[in-house]
């Protein structure tokens, strides 16, 4: 009876130490300083993560340093998030490869893809925009921030599974590329603009309100295990206030089923796609 007592002691330990042992590691990069929008989707972003990998058990950390983007830093994690820029260094750029090519996973949002030149951010690293991301440059966007119709387009594949076939995403403000990621043989994209949308944007110029088209919102790489989202730019109230007080007038993780997309994304880049949980609608605003 005393043998069996240490045992059960032994065991429950055993559990409960478990229970606190994270399935994976998550490290999010990101700059928060220009445009509210982005920094205002940052500050939401880490505080849904932080509540999402509490139920999921994952380990969430945070870093604005970039030069964390290196090989010794990258080994301790399983998922790195680009969470608003991209890395800049030539050093920081090549690790980041190296994690990829090497088996990493990575989730990148909205303006994580930006590039433009001229601009501050020019298109100035191939391998990223073209290959890895193969959207190549910012073509335009719409305007006014607003919420549109998704559609579904990989029904088989292990992020879309248990999603309608078409849901309703936050306000954002959309992208259009300059590459065609239809043409791309690697590319397989997992959600679009559902033609419910159009038109979709207020303006007020006419450019920025989109009437037809097709327009990929969340893709994968097939070389890698990455998914990109553009999610992550929050309507602002721009027209009172600037600056650190400028009120934010939406939230990206406000809706359900966009929720279930980017957790079943990240569970996937984790290889923890079968975890019973990830098949049950969550919501956390």
């Amino acid at each position: 009876m005393k043998y069996k007592l240490i045992l059960c002691i032994l065991l429950i330990a055993s559990l409960e130490t478990s229970a606190h042992v994270p399935r994976f590691n998550v490290i999010a990069f990101f700059t928060g300083i220009n445009d509210q929008a982005h920094v205002s989707f940052v500050r939401e972003a880490n505080i849904w993560f932080n509540t999402v990998a509490k139920k999921y058990q994952f380990r969430y950390d945070t870093t604005s340093n970039w030069n964390n983007l290196n090989d010794k830093f990258l080994s301790g994690y399983q998922v790195v998030l680009f969470l608003d820029t991209r890395p800049e260094k030539s050093e920081q750029r090549d690790a980041f490869q190296r994690y990829m090519e090497n088996g990493g996973a990575w989730m990148g949002f909205h303006f994580s893809a930006f590039a433009l030149t001229p601009s501050d951010y020019n298109q100035n690293w191939d391998w990223y925009h073209n290959q890895f991301l193969g959207s190549g440059q910012y073509g335009s966007n719409t305007w006014r921030p607003t919420s549109a119709i998704l559609k579904v387009e990989d029904k088989q594949h292990a992020v879309c599974k248990k999603l309608p076939v078409k849901f309703k995403a936050a306000a954002n403000e959309w992208y259009r590329w300059q590459n065609d990621l239809t043409k791309n043989k690697d590319i397989d994209i997992l959600l679009a603009i559902d033609s419910t949308s159009f038109p979709l944007g207020t303006g007020p110029k006419q450019s920025e309100i989109w009437h037809s088209g097709y327009y990929p919102v969340a893709w994968t790489n097939k070389k890698y295990r990455m998914v990109y989202l553009n999610m992550g730019h929050n309507d602002m109230d721009y027209e009172h206030k600037f600056g650190a007080d400028t009120k934010t007038l939406s939230h990206t993780f406000s809706e359900p089923y966009q929720n279930q997309f980017i957790i079943n994304s990240l569970l996937w880049l984790a290889g923890r796609e079968n975890n019973p949980n990830s098949a049950k609608n969550e919501s956390h605003k």
